[in-house]
């Protein structure tokens, strides 16, 4: 075996050889930049770096170009610089310690893997050389996901990254699953993936099962064609006849949901805890206040007036946490799963828990009437809903009251119920008078204040979509919200305070490319938006209440959302940009988040309220857990993103050739995303389809604009489609655009040598 040099290298791998020979020929010429200088040029030039730029800023002309566009092939192959429509730009940064996956194919004396986690936006993933040495903590191997240190390669040769491996960890394989159609010989795999094959199945390849069953099936070759064909090893159900399209998801996205034996063994046997090493806090009438169709109660509230002299006008609020760290221990098979599933996973058509179901719906939910272990915390605020102080208590509670978020506003705006009558001068009153002191406090920090309606979907008896419709926001929504963020700060300065390492919230401030691209994209609104160095949320507040008055608000949310980052788990804390605060960690839902489960036993430890706290050796493993449940957290989010495009595609399938409105979603070269109204159901339309004109996109403005007519379809425009496709399985629809485009000046300098698109059966040549 060759020998290494000491950044892993083999002598003259290929990527190697060939940027010898570049840097032979820029020397020859003395045109051709550095690796280095190309750097520079793009650290300096963010947006404007094409090809054509990057030439003309170096003087580089003739045969000297395909010199040039060998060298930016290379680095970008490397992972040094990426390529996003004809425009290049420096890989984004990875952190010190990720995820990497190996391809199955790597080299193994030369692996190149890629991050696990990586922004589509940041454009490829960049390469990253897995390194060892005798001191290595693991040996991975082709195809393997691996935790790493990463640094910097810092010559610039070969990968952008450097990985030192530390953890090796499970890569199960994905299974391939479809549906099966049953035909005259045998059956069909109808795929669940957007661009997947059907294939064939023998009738004596089926394995039991039936018409419409969701199945996991292994792929052979046959014959001289080598037609493709599938054997059924594993039927996992049928998503329509068990009432749960989701099956298609969870298994898509390998989402863990049957708890093992020892799992729910363990939980069977958990008693339910007592007072003792608790305070009593059973006299406190707290109320837990829910959506209706609620099985868990996770969070109960309180307030009252402070009698102290010296905050007139001031609330002291008491929150009660169920107290999972109770019942799930360090170590226990309830423990490894948790962790495992990272989170609960909430569709339309069920709940996939994180914990079994004697945990989070019975021990640890605050059952109204029912003795229940909590993690209590009590909060001063002043008249300006400002908090003065706060502490944590490990008690023992009895919820007065369980109510919906109906009930309680209904109750507040002066109409009470039978149950709520009786709690509204001693309980709701306080609460929602608390709340709006609090209020106050809230407006003045000024969080990020986006203006976007969350649809929610009624399923009738057969688990399919009956209505969709958008729930009103309530004043009742909002005090619980405004309670549990406070919880949550509180929680972050009191680890902070005794110095236990703990796993925040972390929510970044948008990228300044992401910036750029906003500031673009609004001046052609006539919107004035001039970030500098550092943005606050107050900025984009400003925006969006001079939008509310314009024709296309909805345009402005879009935008503004799509430009923030992704809220994360890190040990390390850089704040909440849009709550707008410096210190967060998720400490109110203990049932359903990993996350909150660990900042329990830190405070369990921090205070000494029991011997259940936070392992120390649990410390170095905080950067490992958070990588892991930030991921759960995003697989749970495509899944049920997923399952609602499925569940809307039924619903729509007998509507074809019907007329809706909806607005532009998202828009890119190969056409239009639009969201119907009522239902919110995505769906595309393909730029070929929309004239004979030749339509261009412009990304500033997030339009498709045609070359000649000037005819112009922009992000957040209110449209009319027709549906002319559906495609439940994939959860994919197609529609034809029925809304002729705003004019605008046509596209200078853009004028295309293609012929002009000849469409068929589209909406211009129905005339």
């Amino acid at each position: 075996m060759a020998r290494r040099d000491n950044k892993g290298r083999l002598p003259e791998a290929p990527d190697q050889r060939r940027s010898h020979q570049t840097r032979a020929k820029q020397n020859r010429d003395g045109q051709i930049p550095t690796r280095e200088q190309l750097v520079e040029y793009l650290d300096i030039n963010p947006n404007n770096a094409s090809k054509r730029d990057i030439a003309k800023a170096f003087g580089i002309r003739g045969d000297d170009r395909i010199i040039l566009k060998a060298l930016l092939k290379e680095m970008e192959d490397d992972g040094i610089i990426n390529r996003s429509r004809k425009v290049y730009k420096r890989t984004a940064v990875l952190p010190s310690v990720t995820v990497i996956e190996i391809p199955s194919d790597a080299d193994p004396e030369y692996m190149v893997g890629h991050p696990a986690k990586w922004d589509d936006d940041d454009g490829e993933r960049p390469g990253v050389l897995i390194v060892g040495g005798k001191d290595a903590k693991a040996v991975p191997g082709p195809g393997d996901r691996v935790l790493a240190r990463i640094s910097k390669n810092d010559d610039n040769e070969g990968p952008a990254y450097i990985a030192k491996p530390m953890k090796v960890l499970d890569a199960p394989r994905k299974s391939l699953i479809g549906v099966v159609r049953l035909v005259e010989r045998g059956a069909r795999l109808i795929p669940v993936e957007r661009k997947g094959r059907e294939m064939q199945i023998h009738a004596g390849d089926l394995n039991g099962a039936k018409d419409g069953d969701l199945v996991e099936v292994e792929q052979a070759v046959s014959g001289r064609a080598m037609v493709p064909k599938a054997k059924v090893v594993n039927v996992i159900g049928n998503p329509l006849s068990e009432k749960a399209v989701s099956l298609i998801a969870l298994h898509n996205l390998e989402i863990p949901h049957k708890f093992p034996n020892s799992v729910v063994a363990e939980s069977e046997a958990a008693q339910p805890a007592d007072i003792s090493g608790r305070e009593d806090w059973r006299e406190l009438p707290f109320v837990t206040i829910d959506p209706a169709t609620a099985k868990d109660h996770d969070d109960a509230v309180y307030a009252h007036l402070d009698d102290d002299t010296n905050n007139e006008g001031g609330f002291i609020v008491y929150v009660a946490i169920a107290d999972v760290a109770h019942y799930v221990r360090p170590g226990s098979d309830m423990e490894r799963e948790a962790l495992l599933r990272g989170n609960s996973v909430y569709f339309p058509d069920r709940v996939v828990p994180m914990l079994p179901e004697k945990i989070s719906n019975n021990l640890c939910s605050l059952v109204e009437n029912q003795n229940r272990a909590a993690m209590g915390l009590r909060m001063v605020f002043n008249a300006d809903g400002e908090k003065t102080g706060h502490s944590f208590h490990r008690v023992l509670m009895r919820s007065a009251a369980k109510l919906s978020y109906q009930q309680a506003q209904t109750a507040i705006d002066g109409h009470p119920d039978d149950k709520t009558e009786p709690l509204l001068e001693p309980i709701l009153k306080p609460l929602f008078a608390a709340f709006k002191a609090m209020e106050k406090a809230q407006k003045k920090r000024g969080p990020l204040a986006l203006d976007l309606p969350e649809r929610k979907i009624i399923l009738n008896d057969d688990g399919l979509v009956e209505d969709v419709h958008i729930p009103e926001r309530l004043t009742a929504h909002k005090l619980i919200e405004e309670m549990m963020i406070q919880s949550n700060v509180c929680a972050a300065e009191t680890l902070e305070q005794h110095k236990v390492p703990l796993l925040y919230r972390v929510h970044d401030a948008p990228s300044q490319q992401k910036l750029i691209g906003l500031k673009e994209t609004l001046s052609t609104m006539e919107l004035n938006f001039n970030p500098g160095d550092t943005v606050k949320p107050e900025q984009f507040n400003r925006i969006l209440a001079v939008a509310e008055q314009s024709d296309n608000p909805h345009l402005v949310n879009e935008m503004i959302l799509r430009a923030q980052a992704q809220a994360e788990y890190t040990n390390e804390n850089y704040g909440h940009f849009g709550l707008n605060l410096r210190r967060y960690a998720h400490f109110t839902s203990p049932i359903r988040r990993y996350a909150d489960l660990i900042v329990h036993r830190a405070l369990i430890r921090a205070l000494k309220l029991g011997d259940d706290g936070l392992p120390k050796e649990t410390d170095n493993k905080l950067a490992v857990i958070g990588e892991q449940i930030s991921m759960t957290e995003r697989r749970a989010m495509a899944a049920e993103r997923e399952t609602t495009d499925r569940l809307l595609a039924y619903f729509l399938a007998d509507q074809i050739g019907a007329r809706f409105p909806g607005r532009i979603a998202g828009v890119i070269g190969a056409g239009l995303f639009v969201r119907l109204d009522k239902s919110g159901a995505d769906g595309f339309i393909p730029a070929s389809t929309l004239g004979t004109d030749y339509f261009i996109h412009d990304e500033g403005q997030q339009a498709l604009i045609g070359e000649r007519t000037g005819e112009r379809y922009r992000i957040g425009d209110q449209v009319e489609v027709r549906l002319m496709e559906a495609e439940p399985l994939a959860g994919s629809l197609r529609f034809e655009m029925l809304t002729r485009g705003e004019r605008v000046k046509p596209p200078k300098g853009r004028r295309s040598r293609r012929p002009v698109k000849k469409t068929f059966g589209g909406r211009r040549n129905k005339r």
